[in-house]
């Protein structure tokens, strides 16, 4: 039993500074090169590392996050799944694709699956900065570098939207370093 309780979140943390890497060191390289397709594949694939992850930051303040963080967390959860499949889709799928071969229902699609994200997203930032668990930087980093994320996976990039990747993935080492740190007093 013991054994999870160190396994599971360190777990989690392992996969968020994987998922912070595969966000932010493409993104910085995208700065200078604009997106390729291998940092497109990377942050693509990447994504399969984040429900550990948001996982793991939950378990960390669940004691003190109450019925709201547990709310919170369900409502990123969903959206986390679908932006998942967003980020896979607009990175593996999209980015090959000749413009204007999207079909108009998978463009609403796409645009409605961000929208949850960005709900479920800003409602455990709150539920972090509420919780007083994680510092408040990162917990306010959370909430606002992950909707920034998302709004402009929908635009064309820039050399803004490769910070708003180096700032996602600053926070996501940060907020995981918090989980891994937490636990080793547990070791």
């Amino acid at each position: 039993m013991t054994d999870n309780k160190i396994f599971l979140p360190r777990f989690g943390a392992a996969c968020g500074v994987v998922l912070a890497l595969s966000i932010g060191l493409p993104g910085a390289v995208e700065a200078f090169t604009g997106e390729t397709a291998f940092t497109s594949a990377v942050i693509g694939l990447g994504t399969a590392f984040g429900a550990p992850a948001v996982l793991a930051l939950h378990g960390h303040q669940a004691h003190a996050s109450g019925r709201f963080g547990a709310f919170a967390f369900a409502a990123n959860m969903l959206g986390l799944g679908l932006f998942t499949g967003v980020a896979f889709a607009l990175n593996l799928v999209i980015f090959f694709l000749e413009p204007g071969q999207l079909a108009p229902l998978t463009q609403v699609v796409l645009k409605v699956c961000s929208l949850v994200f960005v709900a479920g997203t800003v409602l455990f930032g709150v539920s972090m900065v509420r919780a007083k668990v994680f510092p408040a930087v990162p917990a306010w980093g959370y909430g606002i570098t992950f909707v920034l994320l998302a709004v402009f996976a929908a635009l064309p990039d820039t050399p803004l939207t490769a910070l708003v990747h180096v700032a996602c993935a600053a926070v996501l080492v940060w907020l995981s370093w918090s989980v891994w740190s937490a636990r080793s007093a547990l070791a």
